[in-house]
């Protein structure tokens, strides 16, 4: 099955955790054996070849650098200028991937369809890039408005106004309070470049006034349901049912405390509480209970955001095995056409949609 993933931090792994990310995940976690600076260190899932193995052609793929006072205990860049040069940093690894083949950008219609075209082309996807769509992960690198459009015009086409904490135009996971009047002007941005708004990880009172302020096409890349794990993280069942009114798409994310309740970091294991690629299927399935149908579910892994296998289903090794869930969904009844729909096919159309 092709498989469309709608949330990876591959820059930042390249970036950050220094991960050369063409290799295979095997030499990566054999070149990370002894390190402990990263709680995933020897325990990486993601890499080129192994996307190509699991026939992971299209993913949505970050840029991420947080601004944070100097009081925070999360971490970050001190001034939005720094957070500015760091997304910077990783747009040129995009762009030097692009260069070795390793990648391609995805920007509209055309090139969409033209990526779709060569990976089922019925050769060998060996060789093949993997296409990306730019988006960036909480928009506290945003120096000011104007900055927006000089994203958009490097390829940027979705963007999440807030990450964890509270942010310079929205707040996110773990806070609380709506936008203010800088928030809201960035929306209005948003929506005059027609770029992909991401609620992913808004707070609940941003989540709400976004879509009050904002007219544009909407998705939630990676987020889980608060009904099966109560967590502020998480969307309850009528913030899922007004996005699915949106014509939005879910991605289901893959990180182990958003999928089983009371997991405690660094203490909890994926065997020790069960949480396997069955997990996942249970929470896209409740979303697509409540639409009534498969059209508003797809894969939003986040298999590199900062967790290894240490926090992820126990039955899945690498992010080939997203082929597994596949499966799974057959084996509960689930049509061709809904599988077809649930790992791509969804999303290819949200974008045929929206873009020009």
């Amino acid at each position: 099955m092709f498989i469309f993933d709608a949330h990876l931090d591959l820059s930042m792994n390249a970036m950050e955790w220094n991960r050369d990310l063409r290799n295979n995940v095997s030499l990566l976690r054999q070149s990370e054996q002894g390190m402990d600076d990263k709680p995933d260190r020897g325990r990486a899932t993601v890499s080129f070849p192994d996307l190509r193995k699991g026939n992971i052609g299209i993913v949505v793929a970050t840029q991420i650098a947080r601004f944070v006072k100097p009081d925070s205990l999360i971490p970050g860049w001190n001034s939005p200028q720094q957070a500015w040069a760091q997304t910077q940093a990783q747009v040129t690894w995009y762009k030097c991937m692009e260069e070795e083949g390793e990648m391609v950008s995805i920007t509209d219609r055309e090139s969409l369809q033209r990526h779709i075209a060569l990976w089922n082309d019925g050769t060998s996807n060996d060789k093949k890039p993997i296409g990306y769509i730019l988006s960036l992960e909480g928009a506290d690198s945003i120096v000011d408005i104007s900055y927006l459009e000089k994203a958009y015009n490097y390829g940027l086409r979705a963007i999440g106004p807030a990450h964890y904490g509270p942010g310079r135009y929205a707040n996110g996971t773990d806070s609380t309070g709506k936008m203010d009047k800088k928030g809201i002007e960035l929306l209005h941005e948003i929506e005059r470049l027609n770029m992909i708004l991401d609620v992913t990880h808004l707070c609940d009172d941003a989540f709400w006034q976004a879509l009050d302020h904002y007219n544009g096409p909407v998705w939630a890349s990676h987020n889980n349901c608060r009904s099966l794990v109560n967590h502020n993280r998480q969307y309850d069942d009528e913030q899922i049912k007004a996005l699915i009114a949106r014509g939005a798409v879910i991605g289901g994310a893959l990180d182990a405390w958003m999928l089983v309740p009371d997991w405690k970091r660094g203490v909890s294991t994926p065997l020790g509480m069960q949480c396997n690629l069955e997990t996942v299927f249970k929470h896209m399935d409740h979303i697509c209970q409540i639409a009534g149908n498969a059209l508003h579910i797809g894969v939003g892994s986040d298999l590199d955001g900062a967790f290894g296998t240490e926090q992820c289903p126990y039955d899945l090794d690498t992010i080939a095995d997203l082929q597994k869930l596949v499966s799974i969904f057959r084996n509960h009844g689930y049509t061709e056409e809904d599988l077809k729909n649930i790992f791509h096919q969804n999303w290819i159309n949200f974008l045929m949609k929206n873009w020009d």
